[in-house]
């Protein structure tokens, strides 16, 4: 069986190179490529694999374009391929329906391995953020939620605890509770002791 796959990126050096390494298996065939998230989006139907980055600058973030994908009746599989191994991109990518989580400095025989688990079905993750996730599930209480992850990201990218609010729609008082929360789990008592800590551990990007 011939697996069809829509590679998702919006560097066209990165498609070209995933093109020519995916073409030389002989039961895989690139039928769309994709710039933008949006794009891929509206291609997915034509796919049985997704190969989906995460960031493409502008417009949909690639777990919002994962989310729209898998939320379909006959979705085909998406595996998220980036370079971000990060706990907030690989909670948002699982929980918006990726089948796998690789990144980009994966050897070619791992990637072809990963796109055939995909397409059967299975969960393919990258050696290393299967041990995140592992990492996560033996210290639950320790482990920051989705959300916190997700509000001090924004933290580390400027954002006042107002605009967290307005980007999240959320309540200022639920930003700074989800904020005492990991100052809490990180041992902290600053929005900047909190950024470098997480920054530190790979929890967020820098």
């Amino acid at each position: 069986m011939t697996v069809r796959l829509l590679l998702a990126d919006d560097h066209p050096v990165v498609r070209a190179g995933l093109r020519a390494v995916l073409d030389t298996e002989p039961d895989f065939t690139v039928v769309a490529e994709a710039a933008t998230a949006e794009r891929a989006v509206e291609l997915a139907g034509c796919a049985d694999v997704v190969l989906m980055d995460l960031q493409f600058g502008s417009g949909m973030h690639g777990s919002e374009a994962t989310a729209a994908i898998t939320a379909r009746s006959d979705a085909p599989r998406v595996l998220v391929l980036t370079t971000y191994d990060t706990d907030a991109d690989i909670l948002a990518a699982v929980e918006a329906g990726a089948s796998g989580y690789l990144l980009k400095d994966a050897p070619p025989e791992e990637l072809a391995a990963a796109v055939r688990t995909a397409a059967a079905g299975r969960s393919a993750l990258a050696p290393a953020v299967a041990h995140r996730l592992m990492d996560r599930m033996r210290t639950p209480a320790e482990a920051l939620t989705r959300r916190e992850l997700e509000v001090l990201q924004l933290v580390g990218e400027g954002l006042s605890n107002q605009q967290i609010s307005k980007r999240l729609f959320l309540s200022q008082a639920t930003v700074k509770s989800h904020l005492v929360h990991v100052y809490a789990k990180l041992g902290v008592d600053s929005r900047t002791a909190a950024v470098a800590a997480a920054t530190a551990r790979r929890l967020i990007r820098r």
